[in-house]
């Protein structure tokens, strides 16, 4: 006999909260505390939900999920989830990537020409013409850890990533670390400001000084992280810990310490952001913070279907919470 289907009231019970708090939870909506949010994400994990059919209307249209760079572990995470919540809801997901020069006016009108009700943009640096461009061809537009911050208000999902990078920095901290980097994204990034002032709070609550030599901002790509490791640990006084923005960097910083006959965690802790797939696979697995990145990706493309059916947004910027998974990559540090 097949097992019978979970329902709303199943996860509420589970999770020991309201139907209508699951609802808002599956609907993206920002008035839900982290922590209520978190215990409901796990009940609907844990129940294997699925929400019943779309209605008729929802199940048309596509929409278009766009990277600006080379696809990696980070937007593998972020594409599951969304193309997992667009089967739930009846709507194809189109993958794209489309560096910021290209998006023009004619590409906000070929978006719309080719039948997507919306755009959901990933760690995304769009200018003011571009989103001028959008909304000129009527296209709702939601972005995953904007790059910058437009003077124009935009929907966008992210993190709690001042909590993550503090809980990142605290975490070596109480390791005895005092001589702690952090290697983050680039300087505008929202994401990477918001972790840096993690960083700073943690280390300035500890009374550790926080050395301008021990900061660098880079791409989240892998050899960043490999030139930045270099730069660290060539110092006339190098880090003992290194706090990357993200997991990918965070294996670089790794390798460049092995070039240098250092090993990871004895004589170099890392810690990175995200918590990929990836991060369990490394040796030693990776100290890290995770970001509920599937979630993210299903939080961005509900909420732009909401857009897209005219209904309004209650929150502009949505932020999911974050948690630091401790693994093989941080020891007490060494005495030198």
């Amino acid at each position: 006999m097949p097992a019978k289907r979970a329902t709303l009231a199943t996860i509420a019970a589970a999770a020991g909260v309201s139907v209508a708090t699951v609802s808002k939870v599956l609907n993206g909506r920002s008035d839900v505390a982290p922590a209520t949010r978190s215990l409901v994400l796990s009940a609907l994990r844990q129940h294997d939900y699925v929400p019943p059919p779309p209605r008729r209307a929802e199940a048309t249209g596509t929409v278009e999920l766009q990277f600006d760079a080379d696809l990696n572990a980070y937007s593998s995470e972020i594409i599951q989830g969304a193309v997992r919540a667009g089967g739930e809801l009846g709507v194809s997901v189109v993958i794209s990537i489309r560096k910021g020069c290209e998006r023009t006016s004619k590409w906000a009108r070929e978006l719309v020409a080719t039948g997507r009700r919306a755009l959901v943009a990933v760690t995304s640096e769009l200018t003011a013409d571009q989103l001028a461009a959008l909304a000129e061809a009527g296209l709702p537009l939601v972005v995953i850890d904007p790059l910058n911050l437009p003077r124009t208000r935009v929907t966008s999902v992210g993190s709690t990533n001042f909590a993550g990078g503090l809980a990142a920095t605290q975490h070596l901290l109480s390791l005895g670390h005092r001589r702690i980097a952090y290697l983050g994204g680039p300087a505008t990034a929202a994401c990477n400001q918001a972790r840096l002032h993690g960083y700073r709070a943690a280390m300035e609550a500890e009374g550790a000084v926080v050395r301008q030599e021990y900061i660098q901002h880079r791409r989240f790509r892998y050899g960043d992280g490999v030139a930045a490791g270099e730069c660290f640990l060539t110092l006339p006084e190098p880090p003992t810990a290194v706090f990357a923005g993200c997991d990918e960097t965070a294996f670089g910083v790794m390798e460049a310490a092995r070039a240098r006959g250092l090993r990871v965690p004895e004589d170099l802790s890392v810690v990175g952001f995200d918590d990929t797939q990836i991060a369990r696979m490394a040796s030693p697995p990776l100290t890290t913070v995770r970001q509920p990145l599937r979630e993210m990706g299903g939080v961005a493309l509900r909420r732009a279907l909401r857009l897209a059916a005219g209904e309004r947004i209650d929150s502009h910027h949505i932020e999911l919470a974050t948690e630091l998974v401790v693994r093989g990559s941080t020891a007490p540090v060494a005495d030198r």
